[in-house]
């Protein structure tokens, strides 16, 4: 049976197939075409303006989790206006992050590079687009997952940020850790790895392993530009994501 795909998973696909995964299957029974609805199944037109009065239910939160949301929001407000290191100077917007609030992953990379720069979001020049493959791979989505690097702003010429500029913005990546809460983080290349870890390994021996940080069990990969530079790096990082997937699945290390 020939079943026509959509591009975003033709793209998936594309990305497991270099990662080495081995043939997918597709349950015949879920796979095979729905028969059309009668003219009476049809629901009628929704009007746009009907859909802008009427957003999709969030999920109901307690007072708690809805306190460490706006608190997340409030530090966004602050770091927007932050001038604590010289990065200030060349910005066009804080990249503070992106995604859930309470999201159960969370993914820390460097700092943003000149798409995000402009964006004011993470991840989302060709890394990022590498890294949404990543997250779909390992059967979540970017809306699923919280994202945020150690420095809020673009070094120049993407460059590594300085010690001094990493400790300017620690407080701001600790404190999006402690209000998020994911279950699991990813720390995404050397200096996220070696910042949220305190030392000075290389990455490829951090690689692979599970660390704790503020308690949360931490997993070191590589980060995505490092995929499109070396394609070689693409097996060990989807060796590492595994294990990342399994985790959440089990909840045990």
């Amino acid at each position: 049976m020939n079943i026509p795909l959509r591009p975003a998973l033709t793209d998936l696909l594309a990305y497991l197939g270099e990662m080495g995964y081995g043939d997918l299957y597709l349950d015949p029974q879920k796979a095979a075409p729905r028969k059309a609805p009668s003219p009476a199944e049809v629901p009628p037109p929704v009007s746009a303006q009907a859909v802008e009065a009427s957003p999709a239910p969030a999920a109901p939160v307690d007072e708690e989790t809805a306190g460490r949301i706006a608190e997340l929001a409030a530090l966004a407000g602050v770091a927007a206006a932050c001038t604590r290191c010289r990065l200030a100077e060349g910005r066009t917007k804080v990249v503070f992050g992106s995604g859930n609030p309470t999201a159960e992953l969370m993914f820390v990379g460097e700092g943003p590079g000149a798409d995000e720069d402009r964006q004011g979001l993470p991840f989302v020049g060709a890394a990022g687009e590498l890294l949404t493959k990543i997250i779909q791979a390992i059967e979540m989505t970017r809306e699923e997952v919280y994202i945020a690097n150690v420095v809020k702003c673009r070094p120049p010429g993407n460059r590594d940020p300085q010690p001094d500029e990493v400790a300017a913005c620690r407080g701001y990546l600790d404190r999006q850790i402690a209000l998020v809460r994911p279950r699991a983080l990813v720390a995404l290349g050397r200096i996220a790895a070696q910042t949220l870890l305190g030392n000075d390994a290389p990455i490829g021996r951090m690689r692979g392993q599970w660390y704790q940080v503020q308690g949360i069990p931490t997993m070191v990969t590589y980060h995505p530009a490092a995929l499109l530079r070396n394609q070689a790096l693409k097996r060990p990082t989807w060796e590492d994501m595994q294990q990342v997937r399994d985790f959440l699945r089990s909840g045990n290390l």
